[in-house]
């Protein structure tokens, strides 16, 4: 009983959900501004963690069949059969009614809107695109940015330029996130038949997006200084982190072994958007 109820926890993706948990909370307290309403920050993050893990399940759905040809996702449930393709599809139909309820009972219209439109995003066009094309990966991105943004609007109840540059900001992070991973696992993508960048059109190629989406990356994270969202405080530790993530990118073009690289890279991007989310989300108690 325990391990099958560990089985369903695991095809929530639990790593995504946490990870993306983070990024709700920042979006969230950034736009609270040191006055935070318990109730609507509950709600929205459990919510919103809800929503993620229905769509990691139904996205583990589709993908059960390439996941039969990586080594590393070959013994997740559905692949291997521990769960049927039935089961897995009720749960996350209800893990997906039970976050929205949530977001709809105590959020607003809004919050909704743009949690549907990343669920959609994520789990049917990026679903779609990542089998036929390298840019696949950009799709993704739209849907993996949409948890800050949506933890700000819960807020906000409004779009504004704080929440279009959180949303640029983790587009811009997920970029050398995605390609490192695949660098690093290009064997395993190249057998599942999935077009990323470093199979179709080799390491080089990912190494200069890399480095290009990390200066990008640089000075999007910037504007929420130079537009009075965040103090100097961030402003420095964030031009020192993404200058160090930059000179390790860079490092890369001469870098011997590109899976050790893509590696190293694909940790330090985690510990970029952890000290990014850590830096907004108590920002209102620094200078």
């Amino acid at each position: 009983m325990i391990e099958k109820i560990k089985e369903y926890y695991e095809l929530t993706k639990p790593g995504i959900v946490y990870g993306n948990a983070l990024a709700v909370i920042a979006g969230f307290l950034l736009a609270s501004r040191g006055h935070v309403n318990l109730l609507l920050f509950g709600a929205t993050l459990v919510g919103v963690s809800f929503v993620i893990a229905s769509a990691c399940v139904f996205n583990n759905y589709i993908d059960r069949d390439i996941d039969k040809k990586m080594s590393r996702t070959k013994k997740r449930a559905l692949a291997s059969g521990l769960i049927s393709g039935n089961a897995a599809l009720v749960y996350a139909t209800v893990l997906g009614v039970f976050g929205f309820s949530l977001l709809a009972l105590y959020t607003n219209a809004l919050t909704v809107w743009l949690a549907l439109f990343a669920t959609a995003m994520y789990v049917i066009v990026y679903g779609i695109a990542k089998r036929r094309s390298p840019f696949g990966t950009v799709v993704g991105s739209v849907s993996g940015a949409m948890p800050p943004v949506i933890g700000y609007v819960a807020v906000m109840n409004s779009l504004d330029l704080g929440a279009l540059l959180l949303f640029i900001i983790l587009t811009l992070w997920q970029m050398p996130h995605f390609y490192a991973i695949a660098m690093y696992r290009h064997e395993e993508y190249a057998a599942a038949g999935i077009p990323v960048l470093p199979v179709k059109r080799g390491m080089r190629a990912a190494k200069r997006q890399i480095i290009a989406y990390i200066v990008s990356f640089i000075i999007a994270a910037t504007l929420l200084n130079i537009f009075h969202y965040t103090g100097i405080t961030y402003g420095v530790v964030m031009l020192a982190l993404g200058g160090t993530w930059l000179a390790k990118g860079l490092k890369g073009l001469h870098h011997n072994d590109d899976v050790v690289w893509a590696r190293g890279m694909f940790f330090f991007s985690l510990i970029v958007l952890t000290v990014f989310c850590v830096l907004l989300s108590v920002d209102v108690l620094l200078p």
